[in-house]
């Protein structure tokens, strides 16, 4: 199976729950995830970066790779939300900023994300 098939699979926040990832991050205060923070905050970055590049395989796992690393937060499931926009994937789109929602209903990125999901004209997927 191919990595982008087994993607769509198993989508990250079944993923992150089935393998017990999510419990810990839930639990702990949000001050004491400022470590954490960042390094999602950079792969987030990187992932933004490498979709620039038309790296979209390399953005999907550097956006999936902030989710587990912090599952707790709006922001990673956003930028992977946006990854699949971009290219056309707005079933993919939608989940994830649905997923951001469930965290915070009031999350201002998120809510205009399915606003204007509609609107996004698609990308072609870049070959390896």
């Amino acid at each position: 199976m191919r990595y982008r098939e087994a993607m769509k699979a198993f989508p990250i926040p079944a993923l992150v729950l089935a393998l017990g990832l999510a419990g810990p991050a839930f639990a702990v205060p949000r001050a004491a995830q400022t470590p954490s923070s960042d390094r999602v905050a950079a792969l987030i970055a990187q992932a933004n970066d490498a979709e620039g590049r038309g790296e979209t395989e390399l953005a999907l796992r550097l956006a999936q790779s902030a989710i587990v690393a912090d599952p707790a937060r709006t922001a990673p499931y956003i930028a992977l939300g946006d990854i699949y926009a971009d290219t056309g994937e707005k079933n993919y789109a939608r989940s994830y900023y649905d997923e951001a929602l469930s965290i915070d209903p009031d999350d201002a990125s998120a809510l205009k994300a399915v606003a204007t999901l509609d609107q996004k004209k698609p990308r072609v997927l870049a070959k390896p």
